[in-house]
């Protein structure tokens, strides 16, 4: 395998089975990993968008609450009952870490397409993620 940039037609793409051997098979490759890149800007924005809902839903006094449910420990008396607050916030807690591996997965196969040294995916990661950032960083000022 060549460790430098090629202009190539052939290529093998994360998988034996995304083998590609002809232009059009290449063209198409970099067509889904260029919308790959575009995805990946998008989960980047949405996962901001949703942690700014998260917390500007939340009450201020939920960092109180969060505290003085940590000290129930050192006192050794029976904890304070959850709210439903409380019990909201770790569920979005929980689809933004579900989000995030989804982001580093998908990062990490956009990582392993550029190492496979073809120019013509390099140019579709770079062009897709310069898609991917002019239209969906917009969105954040619609917050």
């Amino acid at each position: 395998m060549a460790m430098h940039f090629i202009f190539s037609d052939k290529v093998v793409l994360l998988f034996d089975f995304w083998s590609v051997h002809s232009p059009a098979g290449i063209a198409l490759s970099v067509l889904v990993v260029l919308l790959l890149a575009v995805l990946y800007e998008g989960i980047k924005v949405g996962k901001a968008k949703l942690l700014h809902q998260v917390l500007v839903s939340l009450p201020t006094s939920i960092s109180q609450q969060v505290i003085a449910e940590t000290d129930w420990d050192s006192a050794g008396s029976d904890p304070p009952p959850v709210s439903r607050t409380h019990c909201r916030w770790y569920l979005c807690h929980f689809g933004q870490s579900l989000i995030h591996v989804i982001q580093v997965v998908i990062g990490y196969f956009i990582m392993l397409a550029v190492m496979s040294y073809n120019t013509w995916i390099f140019l579709g990661v770079v062009l897709g993620s310069a898609m991917g950032y002019y239209l969906a960083y917009p969105l954040l000022r619609m917050v």
